[in-house]
């Protein structure tokens, strides 16, 4: 938002500088970026006296005139009627650049140099008289730049405003913030209407069919208009702050819309078939030409201006080229309206029009101030338009949104700002910028909002408004109290990192992916329709299609990390990742959020040598990591035991384990299904394991024991059972730990057997025990008693066989 000074000076007495100025408003919540004189470009425009005028050699309308600027002299062709020997005119120098965007280079006219340009009111932006050259005052030193001689200067500021703040996309909303912190008053334009005749319903009407997305309608008529250029004051005004004139009814719409904040549309009268408007939304499949003329298709939930038969414009966007003003127009509907903010938005965004008056209208304009400006500018285009206005205006309003009124506490306030100020001081703050404050006792606020306040509708709000007004500087530096005493960090936090250390020890590397996987990935990994899983949270606005939703699993994230790095010749890999899934409660509740372990392994098992061939990683690769994961976390009782094929959906069947703790489930490792690599595009064998952190945790004891270590060596013995394939060797394991046998130290899978000449259907188990007394050395005869009772009850549970 661009506001000059001079017009700012116009509705608030400014008592300070430019610089104190922009300070003052960006403490104040409305940041100036930057400040720059608006005449800036005349310092290379010098007061220049004309020493001689000759006809020029090859042009009768031409003349070739010398020019003393100081003490340089040039030659200028100049075509002006008034140049004359001795007058003072302004001589553009080479390099600058005139209002209407051209630059000025030295140059060659019909043979003769140039080396300026000799220039009248209207090239400088200075007025609207084009016959001739300005003639400056002979007191005047020619040399001298022509901003210094005409002390012409006028700042203006460029504000970034907040999307909260539409109040102050107007000249009057920020000469309103001036008013308050300089406290002086603020003072309204005139609009004082000239004298009506006739009756406005006596020549159209306004049919509102869209309520919901227009809650206010508003027009009035102007006759007998006279459609030319506006006057210098109105066209100073404008390019002051960036907008280009066009004429001086099209002026005035834009001039009211900075002046007040509203959007205003003036329409050819006598182009609206059935001379009325019908405010609803598109028809389906509807087309419509906008001021740009381009063919907009338009949705059903857009909102759009109608005459009697067609469309003329986009509701709070833009205008149609069927009812523009035209030289030709002597009859002016004049429109203000509010209309939906949510609904301008989503229209503006989606036919990609980002007008001055969608700008307005998404961030919401004062329902209450339509006819204010309305009048405004209507008034002003009968004046300057040399019209006469129709009596009465149209006001159609339905649902209107009314000011918040709001219960502020002093106490509270002032607990949350850090000040202590009075409830007095508290209204005289929120009054300087029209807000309506009535005691509720000497602890309370009854405020009511202006209606150009769209923004605010809570306490929180009015809070805001007395800091800024107050001054943030005011408000005193506190210090936190902080407790001496400090508490441990998180379990969660402290074993978490635990983990990621054991992992990276063992050469896994840690992936951090996004929380947004794709829609479809619960397809992709096969899961179940009753799965919980596929309770998902979606994402209302999606930055891509592959971020739709939140993920309830950390493996595709794992599984597109794979397919990264196999796209990029990176086949041997070990991920691990930490991270929380979201599985959705319905729309209303909150997802829980569970903290998951995952890993993959895919690849070679190890480091190329020339000590070792290559082999691929299995699944007990990735079972041993894990198992040095529990051992290194001192979790013990944990088994792997085979998942039914029933149960396997991301993983292969007969290659997935389930993780248990005792009777607790940890979470799954297996072999990733081939149907689930394809749907990844991997064609790669990979394995991975997901297992549930805040289980893993809760598992893992704070307390340290230890042992002396044994005096008395140990011995072995070793076994080896025939048993059908469904035995797990996991189960034998546990069953020899079961019987508790003291002496028992270890026990140590060694080898599994399937084939010749092992019957068909069953394998052979070798396994190592190891004995140790630490009373006494062990004698054989005991050992062997022993473990002949451990083998016996194994076959004998088992039905098993001992090898022949």
């Amino acid at each position: 938002m661009k506001a000059s000074l001079s017009w700012l000076k116009t509705y608030v007495d400014i008592e300070m500088g430019v610089d104190q100025l922009a300070h003052e408003l960006t403490m104040a919540g409305l940041e100036v970026d930057s400040v720059y004189d608006r005449y800036a470009y005349l310092s290379t425009v010098l007061v220049g006296r004309i020493i001689s005028v000759k006809p020029h050699p090859r042009a009768d309308k031409l003349k070739l005139c010398a020019v003393e600027a100081g003490s340089d002299t040039c030659t200028v062709v100049c075509g002006a009627p008034n140049a004359a020997e001795g007058m003072l005119a302004p001589l553009a120098l080479p390099g600058t650049e005139l209002v209407d965007g051209t630059p000025l280079a030295e140059s060659t006219i019909r043979g003769e140099r140039s080396q300026g340009m000799l220039c009248s009111e209207i090239e400088l932006g200075l007025g609207t008289d084009g016959s001739g050259l300005m003639v400056l005052d002979s007191a005047l030193e020619h040399g001298t730049p022509l901003n210094q001689a005409l002390d012409l200067t006028d700042p203006v500021l460029d504000i970034d405003l907040t999307p909260n703040r539409p109040d102050c996309l107007s000249i009057l909303g920020i000469a309103r913030e001036v008013a308050a912190f300089q406290g002086c008053s603020l003072k309204r334009p005139d609009t004082e209407l000239p004298d009506e005749i006739g009756a406005i319903n006596d020549h159209t009407s306004v049919i509102v069919e869209a309520p919901d997305h227009c809650p206010r309608y508003s027009a009035r008529l102007i006759f007998d208009l006279q459609v030319a250029p506006s006057p210098f004051w109105l066209q100073d005004r404008l390019l002051s702050v960036g907008l280009r004139p066009i004429n001086n009814l099209v002026d005035i719409t834009n001039f009211v819309m900075m002046e007040t904040g509203q959007p205003l549309h003036a329409f050819d009268f006598d182009n609206l078939a059935e001379h009325r408007i019908v405010v609803r939304t598109a028809h389906e499949n509807e087309s419509f030409t906008t001021l740009d003329g381009k063919a907009r298709h338009m949705a059903q939930d857009m909102l759009m201006i109608c005459d009697g038969e067609k469309p003329v414009g986009i509701g709070g966007v833009m205008g149609g080229m069927n009812s523009e003003i035209e030289p030709g127009t002597s009859r002016v509907l004049l429109e203000s309206a509010c209309f939906d903010p949510v609904s301008i938005r989503k229209t503006a965004k989606r036919l990609g029009l980002n007008t001055d008056a969608a700008h307005r209208f998404e961030r919401g304009v004062d329902p209450g101030g339509t006819l204010y400006a309305l009048d405004r500018a209507a008034g002003l285009m009968a004046r300057l338009g040399r019209g006469s206005l129709i009596g009465g205006a149209i006001d159609e309003q339905f649902n209107l949104p009314q000011p918040a009124v709001i219960d502020l506490s002093v106490e509270q306030s002032n607990r949350a700002l850090g000040t202590n100020l009075s409830a007095g001081e508290m209204a005289t703050l929120l009054g300087a910028i029209e807000f309506n404050c009535s005691p509720r006792g000497d602890a309370m606020l009854r405020v009511e909002a202006p209606s150009f306040r769209v923004d605010v509708s809570r306490p929180q709000d009015l809070m805001e408004e007395i800091a800024r007004l107050w001054g943030y500087d005011n408000i005193p530096t506190t210090f936190t109290a902080i407790p001496a005493a400090t508490r441990p960090p998180s379990k969660l936090l402290i074993q978490r990192q635990r983990i990621r250390d054991i992992f990276c020890s063992m050469g896994f590397s840690e992936t951090i992916n996004y929380s947004f996987i794709h829609k479809e990935s619960c397809d992709r990994l096969r899961l179940n329709e009753t799965d919980g899983r596929r309770n998902t949270v979606t994402i209302l606005n999606p930055l891509t299609e592959d971020q739709a939703i939140l993920r309830t699993s950390l493996i595709p994230g794992l599984l597109e990390s794979m397919q990264r790095n196999l796209y990029r010749q990176s086949r041997s890999l070990k991920l691990f990742e930490t991270g929380k899934i979201f599985i959705s409660n319905g729309i209303d509740a909150q997802p829980d959020e569970n903290e998951i372990l995952a890993a993959l392994w895919t690849g070679q098992r190890g480091t190329p040598g020339w000590h070792a061939k290559p082999e691929m990683c299995d699944f007990y690769d990735l079972k041993g990591a894990l198992e040095n994961l529990f051992a290194s976390l001192r979790i013990a009782d944990v088994q792997f035991t085979r998942l039914p094929g029933s149960a396997c959906t991301t993983t292969k069947p007969g290659a997935t384990a389930q993780v248990l703790a005792g009777a607790q489930v940890l979470g799954t490792i297996g072999e990733v299904h081939p149907s689930v690599l394809k749907a990844y595009d991997l064609k790669q064998t990979a394995f991975v394991f997901e297992l549930e952190m805040d289980k893993i945790v809760d598992l893992i004891t704070e307390s340290i024991s230890a042992q002396p270590l044994p005096r008395y060596p140990s011995t072995s013995r070793d076994a080896t059972l025939i048993v059908d394939r469904a035995v797990e060797s996991d189960t034998l394991l546990a069953q020899i730990r079961q019987m508790d046998q003291e002496l028992v130290e270890e026990i140590q899978l060694f080898d599994i057997f399937q084939g010749d000449p092992v019957p068909q259907g069953r394998k052979s188990v070798s396994f190592r025990i190891i004995y140790r007394s630490a009373d006494e050395t062990l004698e054989d005869e005991t050992v062997n008693q022993l473990h002949k009772t451990i083998t016996d009850r194994l076959v004998s549970h088992f039905k098993a066989d001992l090898p022949a």
